[in-house]
């Protein structure tokens, strides 16, 4: 599997675009703005997009996918059907945080705890991680030794908790139940900011230390 990452949004969101190498189909994980970057990386590339992937469902990192979905008639699978509230909410998010209008989706499959996505003949295991939004998931390939974790955690911080139906606790419990028992030597990708490893984050993060 490859990945690269491109930054959306004035919120510089890390959507990831991710492929089979074997069957150059692809997936983007939270398209959550300015399509025409993704797109033209796509083409670049020479891929099949096959699919969105939604880590959660707030504006920087789902803001795209109901308009990418509609216009290259595409599945979506993820988040947890928790975060459906915020995808309702996707018109005022926008609003609220100055975002061209958003449209509200449906996703294809609510994913949760134990499911698989397949992206050509590669598969990503699907991690509940709640605590930033109700409904978030975490993409591992365990082939890579990669995660790609949204807002749950970042190299030297984690992800905010005073958003509706936030929890530091249930954030803390993800990180420590359902990330560190993947091994130290997992890269991942967050949000937001450069990726780093879950090892360096377990022994520096001065919010998990």
């Amino acid at each position: 599997m490859k990945f690269t990452i491109i930054p959306v949004t004035a919120f510089e969101q890390n959507c990831t675009l991710l492929w089979c190498e074997k069957t150059k189909k692809a997936a983007v994980v939270d398209p959550g703005g300015d399509l025409d970057r993704i797109l033209s990386v796509v083409e670049e590339e020479g891929l099949t997009l096959e699919k969105i992937l939604v880590t959660h469902a707030h504006i920087d990192h789902a803001g795209g996918v109901g308009s990418l979905a509609k216009s290259r008639n595409l599945p979506i699978e993820g988040p947890h059907q928790e975060d459906q509230f915020w995808i309702e909410a996707m018109p005022k998010q926008s609003e609220m945080f100055g975002f061209p209008p958003a449209e509200i989706f449906e996703p294809n499959r609510w994913l949760s705890q134990g499911d698989t996505v397949a992206v050509g003949d590669e598969e990503l295991e699907v991690l509940h991680c709640p605590g930033h939004t109700p409904g978030h998931v975490v993409f591992f390939h365990p082939g890579e030794r990669v995660a790609i974790v949204g807002d749950v955690l970042f190299k030297g911080s984690i992800g905010r908790t005073d958003f509706p139906r936030g929890s530091h606790p249930e954030l803390l419990a993800s990180i420590k139940q359902r990330l560190w028992p993947l091994g130290d030597d997992i890269d991942f990708i967050p949000g937001h900011g450069p990726m780093s490893t879950f090892g360096q984050e377990r022994q520096t993060n001065p919010f998990l230390t």
